[in-house]
């Protein structure tokens, strides 16, 4: 089975036309560390050149298919070595350079989309939870499968995140994404499945068989018929400006994380931990702006620091 650190892909061990893309962290409901992204593309690379492949299904080892970016190091700051540093996502340095995040950001949305762009179809599995960043690698599957009681969502539009892969509006419709942004909330599968944003959701103990069905369904037809139909339907979200969203959106989702709002949802997470500023980010309390947050950036900063001189 190949391995691209944090994920696996195979061919499925009953049909070799469908290749099994694993998200494959589950100690920590496959959150997405710095590599994931590339990891991913790698995976779909390797399903491109198998050419017996026809359909790729992507989903989660554990309990759940992606919590989102890994808050102990995108937040809290904390790498897999456990130790603090800069990061063009997470900069340090005053004032920050939105284009060295641009850059970083906008490499990742590039990498999920791999998967909208790869030229054989892909089934986003979704169980448990496929929330924040999560959600974008869900939705550049061109077909979702939900279980019932999964939850879907992009909470940091609360603050802290924007979703770069624009693909809320696409999949949809203005209203509906207007909705999810503006809340943060998150729905579950039946709900998911009755606004049009997936395909179908069944009960949990049924998804991996509707997945399986649905994918050997496309297998059976020729390669080059799915990559001709998916290229004319993709082509039409080209048409409507997709590239340029993403744009805005990743450059957006920087200002979230450095404005002062998005400075203070940092050091609250550094201070008091990313589990107690997710927390506070999804209970509906208001969340510090403008010069409140900038104070209260001020405070936890002394308070780090503090802390700090007694090691």
């Amino acid at each position: 089975m190949p391995s691209f650190g944090t994920v696996t892909i195979a061919h499925d061990p009953q049909q070799p036309r469908i290749a099994r893309l694993l998200l494959n962290r589950p100690e920590r409901l496959n959150p997405i560390g710095n590599s994931t992204p590339g990891d991913i593309r790698k995976a779909v690379q390797w399903a491109e050149a198998q050419d017996e492949v026809h359909v790729v299904i992507v989903e989660g080892a554990g309990r759940a298919f992606c919590a989102g970016y890994d808050l102990m190091e995108y937040a809290e700051g904390v790498d897999d070595e456990g130790t603090m540093g800069d990061h063009p996502c997470r900069q340090e340095k005053t004032p920050w350079d939105p284009m060295v995040d641009y850059a970083a950001m906008k490499g990742h949305t590039e990498d999920f989309m791999s998967l909208w762009r790869c030229s054989k179809p892909t089934i986003a599995k979704v169980h448990g939870y496929a929330v924040a960043g999560g959600s974008d690698i869900a939705l550049c599957c061109d077909l979702l499968v939900m279980a019932d009681d999964a939850r879907i969502g992009y909470m940091p539009t609360r603050v802290w995140g924007c979703p770069t892969t624009a693909m809320w509006t696409y999949r949809l419709g203005a209203i509906r994404a207007k909705q999810m942004m503006f809340t943060g909330d998150t729905i579950d599968g039946k709900k998911a499945a009755d606004w049009g944003l997936a395909n179908m959701a069944v009960p949990a103990a049924e998804l991996d068989a509707a997945t399986q069905k649905l994918a050997e369904r496309i297998a059976g037809v020729p390669k080059s018929h799915l990559t001709m139909h998916k290229l004319v339907v993709n082509q039409v979200w080209h048409s409507m400006g997709l590239e340029q969203s993403q744009m805005f959106a990743t450059i957006f989702d920087g200002i979230t994380r450095h404005n002062p709002e998005g400075m203070w949802f940092r050091r609250y997470a550094q201070a008091e931990g990313f589990k107690a500023a997710v927390q506070w980010r999804d209970s509906g309390k208001p969340i510090p702006q403008g010069d409140e947050a900038r104070a209260l950036v001020a405070e936890l900063e002394a308070q780090l620091a503090a802390a700090k001189s007694k090691l």
